[in-house]
């Protein structure tokens, strides 16, 4: 995930996308709050406004007061151009009795109110402006992106092909709407429009956008290309990044831990750092990978994200007791992530030493999400194990209760089956451990040890046929042993590639 930069988006005024969940692509795009493009509008703006501010009123046009209108939308320009929106709306509202036919002056006040997040306000005024003024693609394109911005997506695309079809040649025209539907995810869409900018003015900006366009709909090889081409001119981090990703989708794994590593040298922001961490973890080079969690951790200590890798690395390096540290201080800086807890349990089963700390959070998780089933087995797993090293003599009515609960809210659990099965068969329950084997085994049939644990309680059912059959499942499980090394392989990929959407977090 990329830092964005102020003006990327929606040339030549940009816009802020207030969005709970971006993903890692969508976040690549957005930028900050609508900006004036200076040098591009205001000259002949304040010329032109002159010349039209007070003839609403033509029996009092005299030049003194044409004067004090038109000084007063200069001030109004400065006023915004220093960032005090407060006081250029005030001066512009003012104004409007006097200019109601002026188009600089509703463009400027429709750019006030999004700069304020007035976004109905904003398209207002700004429809004004391009009614007053149809054959403007600035005032099309700044319509379009107040649209947006509202929520408007077709209406702002309406406005941005407006643009285009008055400037066809122009590079703002292009990008703009090739950004808007990369914002819509219609990336191939895009693709032509960046392209077109790109011949009409080749610029950084423009030529990585297309460059990750071109990494999302496969075209890798013109992906490379450009980045390398881009490199030339402009050597940064993202650069390096991205052609890591390239390398990484193209099963060039050296090349691209090399790529990732030069990224975090050069930029070293928490996304890079999180990126060459998981590329490490990813194909299990673990010792690399726990040094650049380790380091970035400590270089951002509120980033749950780096210390979840930190503590599937130390996991998957058989240090279960790092592991579980790690991964409690992750879940305390984020308790609702499910993630965390998917590892946790995975690290605590094989280091049962801080149960009281692993048990209160994972208590915490079933009460934050009373609803989820997966929450109240791993708070009854937590306990059981806990309570187990303990007080062997420790009652199973109450884990009893979690298991049957969790099952209830989540049928799709063979993991709860399992362990419900597991509970009965310890007490002799055969009649109540086999269903619950049997309904683990139908909703994931490469579970060896319910294969075995089922095998077991064929044998105290006098059923050794059935046994025998369950036992030669487990054996070719074993053999194989493949099936549980595949599933946490998943779980690793699943969690980075989940986790490289997020947010970056500061120092």
């Amino acid at each position: 995930m990329k830092t964005p930069r102020k003006g990327r988006f929606l040339r030549p005024f940009g816009v802020f996308l207030r969005s709970a969940s971006l993903t890692r692509y969508q976040q690549r795009w957005a930028v900050g709050k609508m900006y004036w493009s200076r040098g591009m509008v205001l000259p002949s703006l304040v010329v032109c406004a002159a010349l039209a501010i007070g003839q609403d009123h033509p029996n009092q046009t005299q030049a003194n007061q044409s004067q004090a209108l038109t000084r007063q939308f200069q001030s109004a320009v400065a006023q915004y151009d220093a960032g005090r929106l407060q006081d250029a709306a005030a001066q512009l509202e003012a104004l409007l009795p006097y200019a109601s036919r002026t188009f600089e002056v509703h463009e400027l006040l429709g750019l006030v109110y999004a700069g304020q997040s007035q976004d109905a306000k904003a398209v207002e005024q700004l429809q004004i402006a391009v009614r007053l003024k149809p054959d403007s693609a600035a005032a099309r394109t700044n319509l379009a992106a107040s649209l947006f911005h509202s929520g408007k997506s077709e209406l702002a695309e309406g406005q941005f092909r407006k643009a285009l079809e008055l400037e066809p040649r122009d590079y703002d025209a292009n990008h703009n709407l090739g950004e808007l539907f990369i914002q819509s995810r219609r990336i191939p869409d895009a693709v032509p429009l960046l392209e077109k900018a790109q011949e009409i003015r080749p610029s950084y900006d423009n030529g990585y956008d297309l460059a990750l366009a071109y990494f999302e709909i496969g075209k890798l090889g013109q992906a490379r290309q450009l980045v390398q081409n881009l490199e030339q001119t402009k050597n940064t981090g993202e650069l390096h990044n991205l052609l890591a990703q390239i390398d990484e989708k193209s099963g060039e794994f050296v090349p691209a831990v090399n790529e990732f590593e030069s990224a975090a040298h050069m930029d070293p922001s928490e996304s890079n750092l999180f990126d060459w961490g998981s590329e490490l973890l990813l194909h299990r080079t673990y010792e690399p990978a726990i040094e650049v969690f380790e380091k970035a951790s400590q270089r951002y200590p509120k980033s749950p994200r780096l210390l979840i890798g930190l503590g599937m690395s130390d996991y998957s390096r058989g240090k279960y007791d790092e592991a579980v540290k790690a991964l409690l201080a992750a879940a305390d800086l984020d308790p609702s992530d499910a993630r965390c807890y998917l590892f946790l349990s995975k690290a605590y089963d094989s280091s049962p030493n801080q149960a009281d700390e692993v048990i209160q959070r994972f208590r915490r998780f079933s009460e934050l999400q009373p609803g989820n089933g997966r929450a109240l087995y791993y708070y009854a797993m937590s306990l059981w194990k806990g309570k187990r090293a303990e007080d062997p003599g420790f009652n199973l009515k109450e884990i009893e209760s979690l298991l049957q609960k969790s099952i209830a809210l989540d049928q799709t659990l063979p993991e709860a089956h399992v362990q419900l099965g597991n509970l009965y068969a310890d007490q002799h329950e055969y009649a109540k451990s086999i269903p619950e084997y049997v309904r683990a085994l139908e909703l994931n049939p490469n579970l060896p040890d319910a294969h075995y644990r089922l095998g077991q309680d064929y044998i105290h059912a006098g059923q050794k046929d059935r046994a025998q059959a369950e036992f030669e499942i487990y054996q070719r499980q074993r053999a194989a042993h493949t099936a549980e090394i595949d599933k946490e392989r998943a779980e690793v990929q699943q969690f980075v590639y989940s986790a490289k959407g997020e947010p970056s977090t500061k120092p």
